[in-house]
C-alpha cells in the first residue's frame, strides 16, 4: 500500500522521567514506535541537577525531536504534569504571554524554555495525549522508567568515577 505524502505517519511515543531527589540527578527516556511496521527506537539521557517534571518534559521533547517529518503522534505518559500541561495549561499560558496567575499576581511559567520548545515541536505534528497510571504494569511505561533510572544511575557512576580519579594521588 502506498501512502500519499500528505498522509501523516502514525507513531506512538511512550515517555517517562525519573529523579533521585527533587531536585537531584535525573533521567528521561522514550520509546517511539511506528504503528504500521512496529519498528521502534529507544533513547534515554540524564542531567546532574534537575527535577522530575523537567525530565518528564524532556522525554517528550527528545521523542518528538527524533521524528524526521510531520506525524500523527499519540503521546503516552504517566505524568499528570505533562498531560494536563499539554491539554489544559499550555494554551492558556500562551494566551497570557507564557505567564500563570497566582494569588500574588502573575508569575513566569515554570520550565518555560521546555514548554516553549515543546510548543514548537507540537506545531509540526498532529498530537493526542493519553495519560496512564504510573508503575501499574504498562510494559512500555515500565521500560521507559527502567531506562530513565538507568540513565541517571550511569551518569552518577560516571561522575563518581571521575571524582575519584581527580582525588587519587599521582603515581610515580
Amino acid at each position: 500500500m502506498n501512502l500519499s505524502s500528505d498522509e501523516p505517519t502514525e507513531v506512538v511515543l511512550f515517555t517517562d522521567g525519573a529523579c533521585s531527589g527533587n531536585p537531584g540527578p535525573g533521567g528521561w527516556a522514550f520509546i517511539l514506535r511506528h504503528r504500521r511496521t512496529g519498528r521502534q527506537i529507544e533513547q534515554s539521557g540524564a542531567e546532574a541537577l534537575t527535577t522530575n517534571n523537567r525530565m518528564e518534559l524532556l522525554a517528550v521533547i527528545r521523542g518528538l525531536e527524533a521524528l524526521k517529518r510531520p506525524a500523527s503522534v499519540e503521546i503516552v505518559t504517566d505524568s499528570q504534569y505533562v498531560a494536563q500541561g499539554l491539554a489544559q495549561w499550555m494554551p492558556r499560558w500562551k494566551a497570557q504571554g507564557w505567564r500563570r496567575r497566582e494569588a500574588s499576581g502573575w508569575k513566569k511559567v515554570k520550565n518555560l524554555e521546555l514548554w516553549q520548545r515543546l510548543d514548537e515541536l507540537l506545531s509540526r505534528h498532529q498530537v493526542r495525549i493519553r495519560h496512564i497510571p504510573g508503575h501499574a504494569g504498562h510494559p512500555e511505561n515500565e521500560r521507559c522508567d527502567r531506562l530513565a533510572v538507568a540513565a541517571y544511575q550511569q551518569f552518577l557512576a560516571s561522575a563518581e568515577k571521575k571524582a575519584k580519579k581527580k582525588e587519587s594521588p599521582p603515581s610515580f
